[in-house]
């Protein structure tokens, strides 16, 4: 497998080989935007072109990405570009795609630096690798406390104590120990909620309602659940990804999965191969962790997604072990929700939900969490003595299906499908209130649009 990329973060070496690191780039919109010059190198090659060994290319192209979301490049040619996370940045222009993560060495982040990105026309062909570097430097040291992960997941996790404290701190939602947790590790936690490199340290907030906005909410139901629309299920069966850190391929393929049935009104019912993911993508680091934009989109475009049977989940890394004579379903206009990244919020992704299909999201998992077991979540900061820092955050990749309302409290509320199997919290779902941006859930939404294909 190409080691490249841990759950929203991507980690270079000095030669530009790729390597496993516990801190992640950290780039704003203002270290990225700019006036950049991609160096590309030769083109007519296929998607197993290795960019870890490029050095220089034979042209280059000036490419100006203006805040938040348009790209012009030097012959005027407008175009679209999004970050993707804070890792890194995708443009699109002139019928080419160049996507990169930014460059970074142990603490330092060089957010004016592209080394070994891709490049490939909107058809997925003629690729080629490129350097971007932007012409005005960045260059930011990062202060990252060594003990942040003891600091988030500390002693009592899944305790009769903790479990008491939370159920006696509030009454919204309800805590119980799970037995498939007693002989967790902390590391063990830690991969379940995203693995090691799941830390994002800054993240845009929901963009800001507007009247427009209010609009769209007020056309849609107090309710709805993809599962159940008209009696008709259309989301597939809850898994468990075990100690893996593998959410991002479950939640990511969940999207995938549902969109399908939802397109082909339940005659194909997919269930795609997470272990293809783990194993195999490019654009992630299999049990550390991956990006749900670049799964659920950039990978299920560029490569294709190989149903179960393909290479069957062992929640484990290794060679990529994929029937290569399995055939590939395809997926495309893959977008942040809202259109860009810092563009999602409640109305929105309500919308994205109802008119398109289940939609994949990410959001803050603390201590409590693990414990779910019915009601609607909300961390409560002062449960354990927890002070807001930015440094702690891990980020747990799953499936929004629907919202409600409680019809005692008039709280609204996401409906979640998580992936830590269904005798976890309701069946393998959950509650997260709505409409707070609770531990950031409506901050950064993906999803994608499947290509018809009679491939089964």
């Amino acid at each position: 497998m190409s080691t490249r990329a841990v759950l929203f973060c991507l980690f270079f070496s000095l030669s530009i080989s790729y390597i496993v690191a516990d801190t992640p780039a950290n780039c704003t919109f203002e270290e990225v935007a700019g006036e950049w010059i991609f160096d590309v190198g030769p083109g007519n090659n296929d998607r197993t072109i290795d960019c870890s060994k490029f050095s220089s290319g034979q042209s280059k192209i000036k490419i100006n990405l203006i805040y938040p979301n348009v790209a012009v490049d030097e012959f005027n040619n407008k175009g679209f570009w999004t970050m993707i996370y804070n890792q890194g940045f995708e443009v699109v222009v002139a019928g080419r795609k160049y996507f990169g993560f930014s460059y970074y060495v142990g603490n330092v982040s060089y957010c004016d630096t592209v080394k070994g990105g891709w490049s490939h026309d909107v058809l997925g062909r003629d690729w080629a690798c490129y350097n971007g570097k932007r012409s005005a430097a960045v260059k930011k040291v990062l202060n990252i406390p060594k003990s942040d992960y003891s600091l988030r997941f500390g002693q009592g996790l899944n305790s009769n104590a903790m479990v008491w404290s939370i159920n006696h701190a509030q009454s919204l939602w309800q805590a119980t120990t799970y037995k498939q947790f007693e002989k967790f590790t902390k590391e063990d936690f830690i991969n379940l909620a995203g693995g090691k490199g799941s830390r994002l340290l800054h993240r845009p907030k929901p963009a800001k309602l507007t009247d427009e906005h209010l609009k769209i909410m007020a056309s849609l139901p107090a309710s709805f659940d993809w599962r159940n629309v008209n009696g008709v299920n259309y989301v597939s069966p809850v898994r468990n990804q075990g100690s893996c850190g593998s959410c991002y391929a479950f939640g990511s393929l969940g999207m995938d999965e549902a969109r399908v049935r939802i397109q082909t009104n339940n005659t194909q019912q997919p269930v795609f191969s997470t272990q293809d993911i783990v194993e195999c993508s490019p654009y992630s680091q299999g049990c550390n962790g991956g990006f749900p934009y670049l799964i659920s989109g950039k990978y299920a475009e560029d490569y294709g997604l190989v149903l179960e049977n393909c290479n069957p989940y062992k929640g484990v890394d290794g060679k990529c072990q994929t029937n290569q004579k399995c055939p590939r379903h395809y997926f495309t206009s893959y977008k942040y929700v809202g259109g860009y990244y810092g563009a999602c919020n409640e109305a929105v992704m309500m919308q994205a939900v109802y008119e398109r299909g289940p939609i994949g999201v990410a959001f803050e998992v603390y201590d409590d969490f693990f414990n779910y077991k019915s009601g609607i979540y909300h961390h409560n900061y002062a449960l354990r003595g927890d002070k807001y820092n930015p440094f702690e955050l891990t980020n747990h990749a799953v499936l929004l299906v629907g919202w409600g309302v409680d019809k005692s409290s008039g709280e609204k509320y996401w409906i979640v499908k998580n992936s830590w199997g269904t005798g976890w919290g309701i069946d393998g779902y959950f509650w997260i209130r709505r409409g707070t941006d609770e531990c950031a859930i409506e901050s950064i939404a993906v999803e994608s649009t499947p290509v018809y294909t009679n491939n089964q």
